[in-house]
């Protein structure tokens, strides 16, 4: 059975770090990211890593949030600096085997971590 569990999250104040971490079993994933979704809002992409070698970040996040992920392709990692009061969202991991082409997509992705909740306070 394929199963994505977070860790991490909290409640930090503005200009804080964070790390979030997505550890998948039952197998292996080519593409690993990071969505959000605020209260009232829809979910939206924060952070994607295709394949190892293909990382991408939402405009909102570039240059404060850093995403990584381990050689065996089961654990993605979402370093969160400099969070602001905009951040605070429950963060869900997401998975699939195949190299995704529309990375920021929701629908792209077959497994979904079950969700934590990271509020920022000002």
């Amino acid at each position: 059975q394929v199963q994505l569990v977070q860790s991490g999250g909290g409640l930090v104040q503005a200009g804080a770090s964070l790390t979030l971490s997505c550890t998948a079993s039952g197998r292996t994933f080519g593409s690993m990211a990071w969505f959000r979704q605020a209260p009232g809002k829809e979910r939206e992409f924060v952070a994607a890593i295709i394949w190892s070698s293909s990382i991408y970040y939402a405009d909102s996040v570039k240059g404060r949030f850093i995403i990584s992920r381990d050689n065996a392709k089961t654990t993605v990692n979402l370093q969160m600096n400099s969070l602001k009061s905009e951040d605070t969202a429950l963060y869900s991991c997401a998975a699939d085997q195949s190299r995704i082409t529309y990375y920021a997509r929701v629908s792209s992705y077959a497994y979904w971590g079950q969700g934590t909740q990271v509020t920022v306070s000002s």
